[in-house]
């Protein structure tokens, strides 16, 4: 099995989801035991002072007023994780709350938040154990961090509330733990409230739609390109030269995507033919590099604020390496919360324009000699139609879901958290809007394959072969009389989501962007 250590310099993209979906195992590096116990005894020392230190010996939030006795502190830090354990709703998917707890540990390891470093270790063990903390879709503002989802976590750590087991059966978290041998941990000065300052499950769920999104891109040029040829479409609007002098990065790496997956076709270039005849493609084919390629390009800008929250330390107070514990304001989910709502909005187009290619290949007027909804017998049969209105359908909840998340704030804990982030919901709506990607680019596979098998007499591109080969070994029929439609659909989004469609065409073109 695959094995990340975590130490004081932040982690990786690739490790996140080595742990959230590969259930890789957790060690902890000997500088992040020392600098763990070098701000311990940071904490520790102004722990036994009178003068109060938020977060050490005070309350929290609007509550940081009241200075706290000895005696009281480790049922502070017990009460905070249960009274923040405040979630409602479904369950969050099993590779979100690893996400959220390994870059929990991320911080901890840091050195920076004066956790000791058998808490550390404890929530190393957790997840090498298997064990999930039950963690609820409602009870983040992106703001103080992830406080509900991570105070579910914390409490599991605890060996209190529930959690799932590696054999994915809900249980509470004590006999879960006592069956894996971990003991549950005691918190003292700071440390429940270093659990919970984080914006980790934001940051989890960036990472691991932007992994998403870079499959779905480069499907989409795929797709793109199929439709275009299927269009009898002109490939000279792909021509490098032409994107040159628009050097936009993304414009440029989709536009050789769908070039390499066109090379060496029979079916493009027929625009003076009767068939056929006109001057320019429409927006939705021959603007397909434009607007993927700004996708492409903001997803570049969302991976590089992910390595920046990657390598930070997020907790408030903090320790210092001058040994000042500080508070701040870096919990804050701005930065992460933006770039998910950017997200959200450039997938809504994607599907969009894919939508406007697939309605095209199914409308006899606009498909140049294309049957009528791609259909056996129009009339008797109906074809694609109602796939396009799945499709649709699809392409009208992505625009509700880029309704940015960011832009509002409910002020909080009497006005002391007063302007929020609102990151975990943006998150939450980005990882459906890239599940319906996924499914409206399946469908434009669908239509764009079966309409270039209905142009008799015309040969496709190498590629354009090894895909409809490759979707058709995977379960997706071809042309034929109507059908049950939907196992076709499913199976098509499940050969996209998996990769299955780039997989295909890779042999033919080489690596595409």
């Amino acid at each position: 099995m695959h094995t990340v250590v975590v130490g004081t310099s932040g982690t990786t993209a690739e490790d996140v989801i080595a742990v959230a979906r590969g259930n890789a195992r957790i060690e902890l590096s000997a500088d992040a035991l020392d600098a763990l116990a070098r701000a311990r005894e940071i904490v520790d020392a102004l722990a036994a002072k009178p003068e109060p230190v938020y977060g050490v010996s005070t309350g929290f939030g609007a509550l940081a007023t009241r200075h706290i006795s000895p005696e009281l502190r480790a049922q502070l830090q017990r009460n905070i994780v249960r009274s923040h354990a405040a979630g409602l709703g479904p369950r969050v998917e099993r590779e979100v709350v690893r996400a959220l707890m390994f870059l929990r540990l991320k911080t901890v390891a840091s050195g920076h938040t004066g956790v000791r470093p058998e808490v550390a270790q404890t929530m190393a063990d957790v997840l090498n154990a298997g064990i999930t903390p039950v963690v609820h879709e409602y009870g983040s503002l992106g703001c103080s961090g992830d406080l509900a989802p991570l105070s579910h976590c914390a409490l599991t750590l605890m060996g209190e509330g529930d959690a799932e087991g590696p054999d994915g059966t809900v249980r509470p978290a004590g006999e879960l733990l006592a069956e894996a041998g971990i003991a549950p941990v005691e918190l003292r000065e700071k440390e429940g409230l270093a659990l919970l300052n984080g914006t980790d499950g934001m940051l989890g769920m960036l990472v691991m739609a932007l992994a998403d999104l870079r499959t779905l891109y480069t499907s989409a040029d795929i797709t793109a390109a199929l439709s275009l040829e299927a269009l009898l479409g002109s490939e000279k609007v792909l021509a490098p030269e032409l994107h040159a002098i628009r050097p936009h990065p993304g414009q440029g790496a989709s536009a050789a995507n769908m070039a390499a997956v066109l090379k060496g076709s029979g079916l493009t270039g027929h625009f003076q033919e009767e068939s056929a005849p006109r001057v320019q493609d429409a927006y939705s084919v021959r603007c397909a590099p434009q607007v993927a390629g700004a996708g492409r390009d903001t997803l570049a800008h969302a991976a590089l604020v992910a390595s920046r929250e990657l390598a930070a330390a997020v907790d408030n107070p903090v320790v210092l390496p001058d040994g000042r514990v500080e508070s701040n304001g870096n919990f804050h989910g701005a930065p992460v919360a933006y770039v998910l709502d950017f997200l959200a909005i450039v997938a809504a187009d994607l599907g969009s324009i894919a939508e406007r290619r697939t309605d095209r290949l199914l409308d006899k007027n606009r498909s140049h000699g294309l049957p009528a909804f791609l259909a056996d017998d129009a009339g008797v049969d109906s074809g694609l139609m109602i796939a396009q209105y799945t499709q649709a359908a699809l392409v009208s909840e992505m625009k509700r879901l880029a309704v940015p998340a960011s832009a509002d704030s409910i002020p909080s804990s009497a006005m002391q958290e007063d302007h929020v982030s609102m990151g975990w919901s943006a998150a939450r709506k980005l990882r459906t809007a890239v599940d319906n990607l996924s499914r409206i680019v399946a469908i434009e596979l669908y239509a764009a394959t079966r309409a270039i098998e209905l142009r008799k007499g015309l040969t496709p591109a190498p590629a354009s072969q090894a895909a409809i080969a490759a979707v058709r070994a995977a379960g997706v029929e071809g042309p034929g009389p109507d059908r049950f439609l939907a196992p076709d659909l499913a199976a098509a989004d499940a050969f996209v989501r998996a990769g299955g469609l780039v997989a295909a065409v890779e042999p033919v073109t080489g690596p595409l962007a």
